[in-house]
């Protein structure tokens, strides 16, 4: 059985699905829009709900399925208790119906939360430099459009706040 998720409803899955069936997934289980963040995915939940023991899941990149080392290892050794095994397709070592593939996800879940961390400290890092030479994002909130504040103005509009402070 095979999973392919996006995170946004702009993204298209054909990569990922395709990949999945030349690999010989019979059903391949699908999110669109949904973060990797969070565990509770229709998709995901139906894949493991229709999925029995000695079947194995199989997705395109760790990354589609979790981000975070906790979820990462509960979820593959839940899937361990149910006897169902797990594959990743960009890392064929990852095959957890084998001792080294289960060693290998931890340690490639680690990097991956690691990495993620280090975004976001670079993010925080950007935003406060940026913040130092006087720049703030968002919405320029004291700009007047007719004599009104932006911001008014850009709740009236029949578009995002954001597209209205254009």
């Amino acid at each position: 059985m095979g999973y392919a998720r996006v995170s946004k409803r702009d993204q298209v899955l054909d990569r990922q699905i395709d990949a999945l069936e030349a690999d010989g997934c019979s059903k391949v289980f699908t999110d669109h829009g949904v973060t990797g963040t969070t565990i509770k995915r229709p998709g995901l939940d139906a894949a493991l709900d229709y999925m029995r023991a000695g079947d194995v899941l199989v997705v395109q990149t760790l990354d589609r399925l979790l981000r975070r080392t906790g979820e990462m290892l509960d979820f593959t050794t839940e899937l361990k208790e149910r006897g169902i095994g797990f594959r990743v397709l960009a890392f064929p070592e990852i095959d957890t119906t084998g001792p080294f593939g289960t060693a290998l996800l931890t340690i490639l879940g680690a990097l991956a939360q690691m990495e993620r961390d280090l975004l976001a400290e670079r993010v925080q890092d950007g935003l406060a430099a940026a913040r130092a030479r006087g720049r703030t994002g968002g919405c320029g909130f004291v700009r007047l459009v007719a004599g009104f504040l932006q911001r008014s103005v850009a709740v009236l509009l029949p578009r995002s706040r954001r597209t209205g402070c254009r």
